[in-house]
């Protein structure tokens, strides 16, 4: 069934404007009688069947309501060091695909790419259309937000508030089986990623300094593209959220 993020829903009436009727109408070619699924972005879906439809807007009634099913019990947060570049368009599709519930490009010492601040806004607000358009796909219930970049020191006092950080690191740590019985619902995890040329020893000690506990992906290196796609797809599959 079609999924369309938007607020213009309220009681047992919806209408639909602007990109999204366009794209029912031109792109799914949907027809007065056929169904799709409206979601607010904050976890609640509603199901829905078309009543009238033009090229730019269309307008039906509400059938239910329900919270939405897709959404992990598991919140990871990605901190990821800023690769150079589009490699972050991919891993913020795919993180989103994942479950991710936030993603923050991360400025390590190793970071080949630093975008000015016009840049990183610039940056940012693609980034932010690539999460949209992943969580629409893979049917989310809510849009993970993507901050502008922000230096390693500002990020690791954010995670440390947020709840527990992971660090995933080539040079060793817990195991995935060590971690799967750590894992609480509903508890924050925040994961750390090394950028290209892996992680710096000083910025894994400002990590270690504010708690985050060091984890390994396993013997191999992988790339920083690989790493958090590997790092989402593991915890999800521990706590529970891939079944």
């Amino acid at each position: 069934m079609p999924r369309f993020f938007t607020e213009e829903f309220a009681g047992d009436r919806f209408v639909l404007t602007g990109e999204n009727a366009r794209h029912a109408a031109k792109s799914l070619r949907m027809q007065p009688g056929e169904e799709l699924t409206l979601c607010d972005g904050n976890g609640m879906d509603a199901v829905c069947v078309i009543e009238q439809i033009g090229p730019d807007r269309v307008e039906g009634a509400v059938l239910h309501r329900a919270p939405s099913h897709s959404e992990p019990d598991l919140p990871v947060v990605l901190y990821q060091g800023v690769p150079k570049s589009d490699k972050m368009d991919l891993i913020v599709q795919k993180s989103v695909e994942l479950g991710a519930i936030e993603i923050v490009p991360t400025v390590m010492r190793r970071c080949i790419s630093r975008p000015d601040e016009a840049g990183a806004k610039k940056k940012t607000v693609r980034w932010q259309k690539i999460a949209r358009e992943a969580a629409q796909q893979s049917g989310r219930g809510r849009i993970p937000t993507v901050q502008e970049p922000m230096p390693l020191k500002k990020a690791v006092e954010r995670a440390a508030k947020a709840g527990r950080v992971l660090v995933f690191y080539e040079g060793g740590g817990q195991s995935l089986r060590q971690l799967a019985d750590s894992l609480t619902p509903g508890e924050t995890v925040s994961v750390f990623i090394g950028p290209e040329g892996g992680l710096d020893e000083a910025d894994l000690q400002v990590l270690q300094d504010a708690g985050a506990e060091t984890a390994t992906l396993g013997p191999r290196i992988l790339r920083t593209e690989t790493a958090p796609l590997a790092a989402l797809t593991a915890l999800m599959l521990l706590s529970g959220n891939m079944e």
